[in-house]
């Protein structure tokens, strides 16, 4: 089928090669001529591991291509999906659906014949009857449907989930909309994804709903992650303990500094925004906002606490700033609110993300960036984990106590054992674990 995705951020770049990989012929949208540019020339916007060698294999094969001409884009399409940004906007965390709505109207302008038009992004319930609208008043004669299909890719892995989903859910009102989307999912038949149908209102609900449970699993666990320090248990067998319940599960119960990142305290927000216009109170949803940005200023004070209370002309060196690894992305990352706590209080900064730092740069001031972990812990009072990139989880701890000021090292990922930290000379604080005296 031919498919134009408008849109080529992290979504619409990585469903625009998915579904071109499929033998779908894609053309990917984005008014931005010089991230087009550099996508033609094979320079990924994101980081994200396998998309670089993804959209090289299907541009040389003809079934990918970029432009900034979103008539053209469209232009015979007989799937158009919009997958622009919907931010929080600010003052009541409501998504900005205006790239939405700016895209429905030039899809309009641009369609030539029958098409089914498709929010992947991820927009409030009732959007959808909008982009209807929208599209039906600028041109009354299109043979259209309008679907919805939120996404439910995890950063650093979207390629696998892409391909390989838990489920597909796709909301339509109608049996073009279905059958179309049908055809295009169709070379997940072979690994037996579930093709979930619903209406297009409980589609929007559904990719909410999922996203503000997955928060409020990890907060939940933060939570009991702070009784477990206070007691003398260990979080890490209380998650397992809980998590081999299969009515529970493990996945979203490791504790650390909070979420982040471009999906929950966005959704979260939009949610409740939702919710109130609605007049439906989300008791528990506003308590899991409220919990996580309360943790990430925690962290802040559990590195102060762990140093002795006091930072001022201290330095203290920083391991991952993203939110989460294998990913470049900064947004809403516990690492700006920890940093900015530490240098409320006096200290210096130094860091070190395999990936982040381009973007860290633009948002942190007087941070000093380093090369690698071990400089960045070079002459260091204390050294914190806040991001567990996988080449974090093997480092030379008696280097690091040899190398440090100060021999304190604050894990906020539980990568470590307080036995084998000790072992090397360091002073060790983990999450939800009891600290011993120093």
């Amino acid at each position: 089928m031919r498919i134009a995705m408008i849109g080529t951020g992290y979504v619409g770049l990585v469903s625009g090669a998915c579904f071109s990989d499929f033998g779908h012929q894609v053309v990917c949208v984005d008014k931005d001529a010089d991230k087009i540019a550099a996508l033609e020339k094979g320079i990924m916007p994101i980081y994200e591991p396998g998309l670089d060698a993804l959209v090289e294999h299907n541009v040389r094969g003809g079934r990918l291509s970029f432009t900034t001409d979103l008539a053209a884009g469209v232009a015979g399409a007989d799937a158009v999906f919009i997958a622009v940004g919907t931010p929080s906007r600010r003052g009541d965390g409501h998504a900005d659906l205006s790239y939405v709505y700016a895209a429905a109207e030039e899809i309009a302008a641009a369609l030539t014949g029958p098409a089914v038009i498709v929010t992947k992004s991820t927009v409030p319930v009732g959007t959808g009857d909008e982009v209807e609208r929208l599209i039906r008043d600028a041109a009354p004669d299109a043979e259209i449907s309008v679907a919805s299909n939120p996404e439910f890719l995890r950063e650093g892995a979207a390629i696998t989930d892409f391909k390989h989903p838990d489920r597909i859910v796709v909301g339509v009102e109608d049996e073009r909309a279905r059958s179309a989307l049908e055809a295009i999912y169709r070379p997940l038949n072979l690994n037996k994804a579930p093709l979930l149908f619903t209406t297009r209102r409980t589609a929007e609900v559904i990719k909410y709903a999922a996203n503000a449970f997955l928060a409020t699993k990890i907060t939940f666990i933060n939570e009991v992650a702070d009784l477990c320090e206070a007691v003398g248990a260990d979080v890490q067998s209380v998650s397992r303990g809980i998590g081999l319940d299969n009515r529970i599960g493990p996945k979203f119960l490791h504790a650390g500094p909070g979420y982040g990142g471009s999906c929950f305290p966005k959704d979260t927000l939009a949610l409740l925004k939702t919710a109130e216009d609605e007049q439906v109170p989300l008791r528990i949803v506003e308590s899991v906002v409220k919990v996580n940005d309360a943790r990430k200023r925690a962290m802040g004070r559990k590195i102060i606490k762990a140093m002795n209370g006091d930072v001022r002309g201290k330095t203290v060196a920083l391991l991952g700033l993203t939110f989460k690894p294998n990913t470049d992305d900064m947004r809403d990352s516990p690492a700006i609110a920890i940093v900015q706590a530490l240098q409320d209080e006096g200290a210096n900064v130094r860091a070190y993300d395999p990936e982040g730092m381009d973007q860290a740069r633009a948002i942190m001031e007087g941070v000093d960036f380093c090369a690698d972990p071990y400089e960045a812990a070079e002459g260091a009072d204390a050294l914190v984990l806040v991001t567990e990139w996988d080449q974090f989880r093997a480092l030379d701890l008696r280097r690091l106590s040899q190398i440090l000021e100060g021999p304190v090292l604050v894990d906020l990922r539980n990568i470590y054992s307080s036995d084998e930290a000790e072992a090397a000379g360091l002073r060790y604080h983990g999450i939800g674990r009891a600290t011993k005296a120093a």
